[in-house]
């Protein structure tokens, strides 16, 4: 979430503990306005964590070079990052606008901290062709509070140079489990070191971003009804899980999948030792600048291959409802949303563009796989849930906890059971 918020935004999402209950009393008076009492040139405070900093500054610069407002961005340590909004938010000394990992949105808007958007967005005519699963994260109440700002797209990569060394077809991903399994072993048997699929075992973000996709192909809502329910004790996620425990247990993953924080998520595969991994469109740009093999993409799939998914993960960007400067806050957040800057400044860096309606623009088109990894935006998925951070994203949360029982445990079903109970429990407490 991410990083929904680790490599994938990086990668993947963040494990932030109970960072989140401060902002259980940090609803904040909403003396922003919205109106606005901006004359004159005005000075826009942003804040973003750290690893979303330099994409953020790149905009910002480019702002600051064509306009008499000027936006001033402090970055804040990803580990804090919660902790310090939500000390913010309680004593109204929140930013004018606060760039966050989308999955932590609901957490923001149900306690009235950021300011209403919905007629600004609306009014922009591009308003159709805005990343929808962001602008869904940012709505409470049929209210929209936050755009995206950054994305991040949850897909198989594969490395093609081994597919072939290993007697597949390099332009036939796998459509199915069956076959993601048969390849993974194929592949494994080139060589001790070489190995057919890579994971973050111990790490709630990243299973999150890259497990949740392939229960939405099946046609699970894992979390359901608005994140009221959760939605796991069922066949489809049990399948989910067997997959990766059969992987396991068949040695065709390294060791080090089941320590792996995300910290050094993607390294394995970026280093040409892996035949497949779930990841995040964070890394292609890594993948691009290599020269030692070959790859492409795929969807992350059902279990039977009968559909595809993906975790529209990365970064929204909102005003707070305490800003004096909401104008001069909202006229740098459109800038950011138009053609131009999502062209020139986004998409020719490598990152994905913000709207379903630039897919094709020269930059990501001319890499069919970047393609690829954008029109999948436009049907992804972000999930919903006011607890995501503690249920999630926490290293000791249930999440984490039923994702090790169920593929390194001796009893998978009774993880699931448990973790199903134990994340309907944190969803309840937050509601």
């Amino acid at each position: 979430m991410g990083y929904t918020r680790i490599p994938f935004r990086r990668g993947a999402l963040p494990a932030f503990g109970t960072a989140l209950v401060l902002l259980g009393v940090a609803a904040c008076s909403g003396s922003g306005s919205g109106s606005g009492s901006d004359s004159g040139p005005q000075t826009v405070t942003l804040w973003v964590a750290s690893p979303t900093e330099a994409f953020t500054t790149n905009l910002v610069n480019a702002y600051n070079k064509t306009h008499k407002n000027q936006v001033k961005v402090t970055g804040i340590p990803d580990d804090g990052f919660l902790q310090k909004v939500g000390t913010a938010a309680g004593a109204h000394a929140l930013p004018d606008i606060v760039v966050s990992d989308v999955v932590y949105m609901p957490n923001y808007t149900s306690k009235g901290v950021f300011l209403d958007l919905t007629n600004r967005i609306k009014a922009l005519p591009f308003a159709g062709g805005i990343a929808p699963a962001h602008i869904a994260a940012g709505t409470w109440n049929g209210k929209e509070y936050g755009i995206p700002h950054k994305l991040a797209s949850s897909v198989l990569f594969y490395n093609k140079t081994l597919f072939k060394k290993a007697g597949l077809d390099p332009d036939k991903p796998p459509a199915n489990f069956t076959e993601l399994l048969a390849d993974a072993k194929a592949i494994r048997a080139l060589g001790p070191d070489t190995y057919g699929f890579d994971f973050g075992g111990n790490c709630g973000g990243c299973t999150a971003y890259t497990m949740f996709p392939y229960m939405w192909a099946g046609g699970v809502d894992v979390l359901a009804e608005q994140g009221k329910k959760a939605n796991f004790d069922n066949d489809t996620v049990k399948q989910v899980f067997a997959l990766y425990k059969q992987l396991w247990d068949a040695g065709v993953m390294p060791s080090n999948a089941m320590t792996q924080d995300g910290s050094t998520w993607a390294n394995n595969f970026e280093s040409g030792n892996v035949g497949m991994m779930a990841q995040g469109s964070a890394i292609v740009g890594a993948l691009q600048k290599q020269d030692s093999f070959d790859w492409g993409v795929a969807h992350l799939m059902a279990p039977d291959g009968s559909g595809g998914s993906t975790f529209v993960g990365g970064d929204s960007a909102a005003i707070s409802a305490s800003s004096e400067h909401a104008d001069a806050a909202w006229d740098f957040l459109q800038w950011t949303l138009q053609e131009q800057q999502q062209v020139d400044i986004v998409a020719k860096n490598g990152d994905l563009p913000v709207r379903t309606d630039l897919a094709g623009n020269q930059y990501t088109a001319k890499d069919p796989r970047t393609k690829f990894i954008m029109d999948g935006v436009a049907t992804g998925k972000t999930p919903f849930a006011l607890p995501f951070g503690q249920a999630f994203n926490d290293p000791t949360g249930p999440w984490i906890a039923m994702v090790r029982g169920a593929v390194f445990g001796a009893k998978p079903d009774d993880a699931v059971k448990t973790g199903q109970q134990t994340i309907q429990s944190a969803l309840d407490s937050a509601q």
